[in-house]
C-alpha cells in the first residue's frame, strides 16, 4: 500500500468536521464548474464531468448542488465567478517532491499562499516540469471492504483494465491507466458498486524515506496547503512510515 493510500486512509478513519465538509463542497463545486466549462454538462460525452461528478457523490454532495455546479460551468448561471486551474512544483524539506493542484479566481493570491506556506517550513516552489517527471497520473477507486467479495471486484476491475487491485486496513482499493477509468466506472456502476472516493492523482515513480519525526513535519506542511481555498490536492514523493502513521492515529 503507497504512502498516499495510508494517509487517505488515516484521514477518512479521524473523519470530516463540518467545516472540512464545506471545504469539501466547495472544491468538488469547482471542478464541476471547470469539467462542465471545457467539456459541456453531460456526464456520458464528458469523461471529465464523469469523474467530477462521481467524486461529488461519493462525498455525498447533494444532487441539486452537483446540477447548480454543472450549470455554472456551462454558462447557464450567469453570475458564476471565473475560475482557472493551476499545477505548481515543488519541494518541502528535506527535498520532497510536491505537486500542487489549484483552482481559483485569483491566481497571484494562490501563488502568494503557497510560497508563504513553502518558504516559512523549509521549501521553495519550483519551475514548471521540475518535478512532475517523477510521478505518473494514474485513475484510482476505492470501497469499502464490505461492498462485495473481494475477489469479485478484483475480477471485475482487472477486466475493465485495472493495473491492479488491494485490500488494506477496511479498504479495497482499484488503481489503472487513466484511460480505463471511464470502464471501470461504467463496471463498477452496472453491478450497483458505489465507489467511496474515485478520481486521477499523481502517484510517485519513487518515494522518499524520512525518518518519524521529519516525516511528520512534512506531512503537517502538506495539511497546511491543503487546507488553503485555491488548493484541490496535494500530491507528494513521501513514503509514510508505520511508525509515522502510528503517531498520527494516536494525535
Amino acid at each position: 500500500m503507497s504512502g498516499h493510500s495510508k494517509w487517505s486512509t488515516i484521514k477518512r478513519k479521524k473523519g470530516a468536521t463540518d467545516a472540512r465538509r464545506g471545504q469539501l463542497f466547495t472544491r468538488l463545486t469547482r471542478e464541476l464548474m471547470i469539467a462542465a466549462r471545457e467539456g459541456g454538462g453531460d456526464p456520458e460525452t464528458n469523461v471529465g464531468l464523469r469523474l467530477a461528478v462521481d467524486k461529488a457523490r461519493a462525498a455525498n454532495m447533494p444532487k441539486d448542488n452537483i446540477e447548480r455546479a454543472i450549470k455554472r460551468g456551462t454558462g447557464e448561471d450567469k453570475d458564476a465567478a471565473e475560475f482557472e486551474e493551476a499545477i505548481f512544483e515543488g519541494y518541502a524539506a528535506n527535498g520532497v517532491a510536491l505537486i500542487i493542484e489549484v483552482v481559483t479566481d485569483n491566481r497571484n493570491r494562490a501563488v502568494a499562499d503557497l510560497r508563504h506556506i513553502l518558504n516559512k517550513n523549509g521549501g521553495s516552489l519550483g519551475e514548471g516540469g521540475s518535478v512532475a517527471w517523477q510521478f505518473t497520473r494514474t485513475a484510482f477507486f476505492t470501497l469499502p471492504e464490505n461492498a462485495a467479495d473481494f475477489d469479485h471486484i478484483f475480477e471485475l476491475a482487472v477486466e475493465a483494465g485495472a493495473d491492479d487491485v488491494v485490500e488494506y486496513d477496511g479498504t479495497i482499493e482499484i488503481t489503472a491507466p487513466v484511460e480505463s477509468y471511464k470502464s471501470i466506472s461504467d463496471a463498477l456502476t452496472a453491478r450497483k458498486l458505489r465507489p467511496e472516493d474515485a478520481g486521477l492523482r499523481m502517484v510517485p515513480n519513487h518515494e522518499i524515506e524520512l525518518n518519524a519525526d521529519a516525516t511528520l513535519k512534512v506531512m503537517r506542511v502538506i495539511e497546511l496547503l491543503e487546507d488553503l481555498d485555491d488548493v484541490q490536492n496535494v500530491y507528494s514523493n513521501l513514503a509514510i512510515s508505520d511508525e509515522a502513521l502510528l503517531e498520527i492515529e494516536t494525535a
